[in-house]
């Protein structure tokens, strides 16, 4: 099993189109550096057409940074690649909002 870190963004943003540029063009090739990084995904919202009443989440915008274990993340987690990517948050075109970082253990099952 894998272990991923999925940042999520949720609030609001004076051009998000210019955030989630940004955030795919320079911040990742940041996020590039960080040792034992395998994959980078990024997600935006869609609409969809869900017949049941659920809870809709309310980000503009995700990222998922795969590695091959809990151990290789916490050492991305603890590098200096991580401390530029952090200082780089500063760049960003403006947002106000909830920004929740998670460590997630990936078991792909299909």
């Amino acid at each position: 099993m894998s272990a991923s870190y999925i940042v999520r963004y949720e609030g609001e943003c004076t051009d998000p189109d210019a955030f989630r540029a940004y955030y795919a063009r320079e911040h990742a090739q940041l996020l590039k550096q960080f040792p034992g990084i395998q994959a980078l995904t990024l997600f935006t919202p869609a609409q969809s057409n869900d017949p049941f009443a659920v809870n809709a989440g309310d980000a503009f915008f995700m990222a998922q940074m795969t590695f091959r274990d809990i151990g290789s993340l916490d050492f991305a987690l603890r590098s200096e690649a991580r401390a530029h990517a952090r200082d780089d948050a500063d760049n960003f075109p403006r947002f106000k909002g909830l920004v929740e970082h998670q460590a997630m253990i990936r078991n792909d099952i299909f």
